[in-house]
């Protein structure tokens, strides 16, 4: 998995997230966070993590108007024309998701623990939280 950044898209699988969402829409994000959160996951992969912090990205993005992370323009473009009351309801998904990419029977935390960007991928998903109330 090629990582070249601590932002939500700056790895393959955020980027290859992102196309996803522009063909599949709220369907993507929600099926992203439901992954996460099933019961019968036992330990969260850092591709699955990965999804998740995409995921809660385009969601943040439509739900707060703030698209600056966003540079993929048909992911922006899809973000401008999201129906807000059929993404408000995943609000509550993404922070139990993003909870659950934070704990411990989840890869990312220990993969960003032996990096020296790892102060700054905290700080990035803390915003990310911060934007989803």
């Amino acid at each position: 998995m090629n990582v070249w950044g601590t932002g939500s898209f700056e790895n393959e699988v955020g980027a290859a997230f992102a196309q996803e969402v522009v063909q599949d829409g709220a369907f993507a994000l929600a099926e992203a966070f439901d992954v996460a959160l099933d019961p019968d996951t036992g330990f969260l992969a850092a591709e699955e993590g990965h999804r998740v912090l995409a995921a809660a990205e385009i969601l943040a993005a439509a739900l707060t108007g703030e698209t600056g992370g966003i540079t993929d323009a048909p992911l922006r473009a899809w973000v401008a024309s999201a129906n807000l009351t059929e993404l408000e309801p995943l609000r509550e998904l993404a922070r139990a998701a993003l909870e659950r990419v934070l704990g411990p029977e989840s890869e990312l935390p220990d993969l960003w623990a032996d990096s020296q960007d790892a102060d700054e991928w905290q700080t990035d998903v803390e915003r990310l939280r911060a934007a989803l109330g």
